[in-house]
């Protein structure tokens, strides 16, 4: 009987192992499916850039970006995505110490930050099209609608994704499943990041020069 009892438990304790190891193995894929999510979206990215620079100039008779771009009020908006990421990463830190306050707290933050940037780029927006700067004036301006209100499209998406996660993490804990996830939305938030420091650099900068 003894023997019996003994063997179970190894078996027991090696299937929990097995389980441990299958949720790790379900994250590293999903991790890794991510990556390649990122890099294809790079590829996106990459192409909205290079006809944006190919278009640059075709302003017609239309404003350039010298006459429209405020560097001041892009390097706010810049400011807060920069932030948001940072705060991002403190709301990581929180969630490997199993600190849900903090991880509430930071993500809360974060989506501020993320807002905060939504509301002056659409404020841009609607002021360049009142302007009759809109996307339908100049090559150009198509161009830069569509670069920019993409990347903005994408802040959306996180922010959506943002809400969606807390509910879950309220509901059922930092799961290994959602800890994944978790990790996924933070490399996605960061490549956000990334991305509109090319866009202020390539759009904004550059054509205030």
């Amino acid at each position: 009987m003894s023997t019996a009892t003994t063997l179970d438990n190894h078996a027991a304790h090696a299937g929990g192992h097995d389980h441990d190891h299958a949720h790790h193995d379900a994250g590293g894929n999903t991790l890794l499916g991510f990556w390649v999510y990122l890099m294809s979206d790079c590829l996106i990215f990459a192409g909205l850039f290079a006809t944006y620079a190919v278009l640059a100039g075709a302003t017609v008779d239309g404003p350039t970006a010298k006459e429209l771009f405020d560097l001041r009020f892009v390097l706010v908006e810049t400011f807060l995505l920069l932030f948001s990421s940072l705060t991002f990463g403190f709301a990581m830190i929180s969630a490997g110490k199993r600190n849900m306050t903090g991880l509430y707290g930071w993500l809360a933050v974060t989506a501020l930050f993320g807002l905060g940037f939504l509301a002056m780029e659409l404020y841009e927006f609607n002021h360049l099209i009142h302007e009759g700067a809109g996307p339908g004036r100049s090559a150009f301006l198509s161009a830069f609608f569509t670069l920019v209100g993409t990347h903005g499209l994408h802040v959306t998406s996180g922010l959506l994704w943002m809400l969606v996660l807390v509910i879950q993490i309220a509901k059922n804990g930092l799961t290994p499943r959602n800890t994944t996830r978790l990790a996924c939305l933070s490399l996605f938030w960061h490549f956000l990041d990334i991305i509109w420091i090319g866009v202020f650099t390539i759009v904004y900068l550059l054509g205030a020069l």
